[in-house]
């Protein structure tokens, strides 16, 4: 690499730059590889089984565990390893995903010693193959309606586990149809005739042998549009009976006599902190989201470097891809948005580690924090990495629709990222509510009629908390110019500015129309859903604008002049490209002039032909081993 991209790779790779060197290092590249031809869904579902339990081998789960019982308590490293596993094979990223985040994850924070003790060790050493079983066929984001039960019989001081009909069906569970041995079930706990809402259990689905448990049913989902080597299947429960103790316990426990006790009362609460220690999935979801798009870019942007199409009138040789202004209005922005994502995803996995490694001394705020820009970040990534990965493709013609340049996986790979570990639009709309809700004075009521209730009994002008860099941003936007300065579109006051006066007014006006909710006869749904295009609007603005601040602050952390200036007209296109984006709103609230939006325009294409001499660099700067990238899209054309 030049001494720029190895500088920009250093600003990009953040607090955990020394666990990404070690997994492109440490990882056997050709073992970790994708699959150099086509397999069967059986043999690539086996492949990935392998590739687990060599992944195991390696030591690298043990970040994500407590060192009590044989992990390093590495959760920021734990997260940044396994989001470099995007840019190898997306199923391997997922597989793992499931087994050492989700069924691990769960095993770690809603249990107790006992659980730990028991099955963090083989779970760590992938001995114990499990599988997170949330997601119903009838149920999906909405959690708290799960229809599977588990009821305590006192007789025998055990919870029976059960599948009341088809619609509480456990659906597209990795893991479920070939490997899992256990699953971390969530249900609705029973006892004594009460019930205290979804809780987790564990449930053994096969044995030691691969049999399949007595009362339990697997069915497999069988080919699916991509990720071919995660065996998703479908759980179901006849009276299944496990252990009282099997119950996940942290945050609800049943005594020998059937007494539920739990250390939140609320049981609203109690349920948003049981899935709050759970945002990992999430958050590595759109870690993998952003490896996979970068992945597309450098593939996309190298092949655009050397191949040519069209000589112009009078030349002799043909122009190279890549020196087409459509050419880089298709790739660059994209490019833009991908390093703006990647610094915000550093801060949120920051942010992760230092609450999430605080334990229940974790700040309640910040918990809170953490949820939301986990929600945030993950529908804007992945909804990013759906259009990004599209763009490389139609990019690179017919040699991007060939199943060895990797692109066709990767859009068939990505494309559930939009809808799994929350659905976007569902996860936009949890930002909005945590931006218009004070949860010390509302957590019980966080359903969508608490939300609407909470706005109409209470408005006041929009408090913007910045995420990163506080004293820089206020320092530039204090000295932003007007809508029409000298300085022009690229100064960055007034880009940070104008992303923060976006955010305000949509958050005032949103709250200003869920008042309506407070008059005589209102209906409150009909409140909430009349106004739920400007709900997810407020929630986007607010996404971009932390994303904007991240990437000012990556800036000025970056020690190295020649990457922070290069960097710099890479945030400039971001910005602009989103301002040139969203142009009808800023110039129907007057918020630039006509002429404004047309300089607005103008700089884009400027800073496209500024970084297209840099564009290999910068692509180069994510450090994806050649290996993972080894296409025919990076050989030039004799």
């Amino acid at each position: 690499m030049t001494t720029l991209a190895t500088a920009l790779q250093k600003t990009l790779d953040g607090r955990w730059a020394a666990i990404r060197d070690e997994v492109r290092t440490d990882l056997d590249p050709e073992r970790f590889a994708p699959p150099s031809e086509p397999l069967d869904l059986e043999s690539y579902r086996a492949r990935i089984a392998d590739q687990v339990q060599a992944l195991a081998a390696t030591g690298h789960a043990k970040r994500g565990f407590p060192q009590a019982i044989g992990g390093n308590g590495d959760l920021g490293g734990s997260v940044t390893a396994f989001e470099l596993l995007g840019h190898a094979d997306l199923s391997l990223m997922v597989k793992a995903g499931v087994h050492w985040g989700l069924f691990g994850g769960a095993v770690a924070n809603l249990g107790t010693e006992r659980h730990h003790t028991a099955y963090l060790p083989s779970i760590i050493d992938a001995t114990l193959p499990g599988c997170f079983a949330m997601t119903e066929t009838g149920h999906g984001s909405d959690v708290q309606s799960l229809g599977t039960t588990a009821t305590y019989d006192p007789a025998t001081d055990e919870l029976v586990v059960h599948t009341p009909d088809l619609r509480a069906r456990k659906d597209y569970i990795g893991g479920a149809a070939r490997d899992g041995r256990m699953a971390a079930v969530f249900a609705q706990l029973v006892t004594e005739g009460e019930s205290h809402g979804v809780h987790c259990v564990l449930v053994p689905i096969r044995d030691e042998s691969g049999a399949t448990m007595p009362g339990v049913t697997i069915g497999d989902c069988g080919a699916k549009a991509g990720l071919p080597g995660v065996d998703n299947g479908r759980l179901s429960f006849d009276q299944v009976r496990v252990p009282r103790t099997n119950l996940l316990n942290r945050y609800g426990d049943i005594d020998e006599q059937g007494a539920y006790t739990s250390p939140i009362d609320n049981p609203t609460r109690r349920f948003f902190t049981m899935l709050g220690t759970l945002v990992r999935g999430r958050i590595s979801v759109a870690g993998g989201a952003g490896a996979a798009t970068r992945t597309a870019l450098t593939l996309a942007i190298t092949y655009a470097g050397h191949r040519r199409q069209f000589a112009p009138p009078g030349g002799s040789d043909e122009v190279i891809l890549l020196d087409y202004r459509v050419h880089q209005r298709k790739l660059l922005p994209a490019l833009a948005k991908s390093y703006a994502l990647q610094f915000a995803q550093n801060e949120l996995v920051g942010l992760m580690h230092d609450v999430q490694s605080a334990g229940d001394a974790a700040d309640d705020h910040q918990q809170r924090e953490l949820e939301a820009r986990a929600a945030g970040t993950k529908a804007v990534a992945t909804a990013h990495a759906t259009a990004t990965i599209q763009v490389c493709r139609e990019a690179c013609g017919g040699a991007g629709y060939l199943a060895v340049n990797r692109l066709p996986a990767l859009k068939a790979d990505t494309d559930v990222f939009t809808t799994f570990e929350g659905d976007n639009t569902v996860l936009l709309q949890l930002v909005a509510k945590g931006l218009l809700t004070d949860y010390r004075d509302a957590f019980g009521d966080l359903d969508t009629l608490g939300m609407v209730r909470f706005g109409a009994r209470q408005f006041a002008g929009a408090v913007i908390e910045r995420t990163s860099a506080r004293g820089l941003i206020q320092r530039l936007i204090d000295s932003a110019p007007g809508r029409d300065s000298e300085k022009g579109p690229t100064d960055r006051g007034w880009q940070l500015d104008l992303f923060e006066d976006r955010e305000k007014h949509l958050l005032e006006t949103l709250a200003l129309r869920l008042r309506k909710a407070g008059k005589p006869g209102a209906e409150l749904f009909d409140v909430f859903n009349d106004a739920q295009d400007h709900v997810i609007e407020a929630a986007r603005a607010h996404v971009d604008r932390t994303i904007l601040e991240s990437f000012v602050a990556a800036i000025d952390r970056c020690d190295d002049p020649s990457a922070a200036q290069t960097l710099s007209r890479v945030c400039d296109l971001y910005a602009l490209s989103s301002i040139e984006a969203d142009k009808g709103w800023f110039l129907e609230h007057g918020r630039i002039t006509p002429a404004r939006s047309k300089q607005v325009t103008a700089a884009v294409n400027d800073l496209c032909a500024a970084l297209r001499p840099h564009a290999q660099e910068l692509v180069d700067a994510f450090g994806i081993p050649k290996a993972w990238l080894g296409t025919e899209l990076l050989t030039p054309l004799a």
